[in-house]
């Protein structure tokens, strides 16, 4: 992925939270890491298990692995200044079943941190309640969940909607990328609660 040269160091002392399971598409979870420490900023891998999650490309093509820095379980909210909600089709339907990644996904919305999700990634939104009139994109097949859940799904490269970041897929992934380096960059009181 290339030009976050431009966005050098304007995340510097921000710590970031990715969340994913088992399944996670693997493009989106590692480009969305490598702009927010190309701007500075330090990503941990939160997820429902320890030793390493398995990630995928087009959830049949087995990708890398990699290591988990604490669960979710154990995380504070308050340690970040922002979440990352990659997708894939097998991990966030793994995180949305999860009590403890539901309720921390959950209090960053109502805190109103910023969150960014991809994919699939906003399923998990979907089931901690986080989007009653919220203006959002995601992976196609997730309009009628998105609907559901009191939300308004538009098909666009990426949204912005308060503290919420949303694109479509990895085809979208330099506008996402884009897009969540510049809400994380933005001071907690400009953000707003949900």
């Amino acid at each position: 992925m290339k030009g976050f040269g431009a966005m050098s160091r304007q995340l510097e002392g921000h710590r970031v939270a990715v969340l994913a399971a088992d399944g996670v598409e693997q493009d989106e979870l590692v480009e969305s890491r490598r702009a927010v420490e190309a701007a500075g900023g330090t990503t941990e891998l939160l997820s429902i298990a320890l030793g390493e999650v398995q990630a995928y490309r087009a959830d049949i093509v087995v990708g890398d692995r990699f290591p988990v820095d604490l669960l979710v379980g154990r995380a504070d909210v308050d340690d970040y200044d922002a979440l990352i909600l990659p997708g894939g089709t097998l991990g966030p339907d793994r995180l949305r079943t999860d009590d403890h990644a539901v309720a921390f996904v959950r209090h960053f919305m109502h805190v109103g941190k910023p969150v960014a999700a991809i994919g699939h990634g906003p399923w998990i939104l979907v089931e901690a309640a986080s989007l009653v009139g919220r203006t959002l994109t995601s992976w196609p097949s997730l309009r009628t969940d998105i609907i559901n859940a009191g939300g308004i799904h538009v098909n666009e490269k990426v949204v912005v909607d308060r503290n919420l970041v949303t694109s479509r897929g990895p085809l979208d992934l330099p506008a996402f990328c884009n897009a969540l380096v510049g809400k994380f960059t933005q001071h907690p009181e400009a953000i707003g609660q949900f």
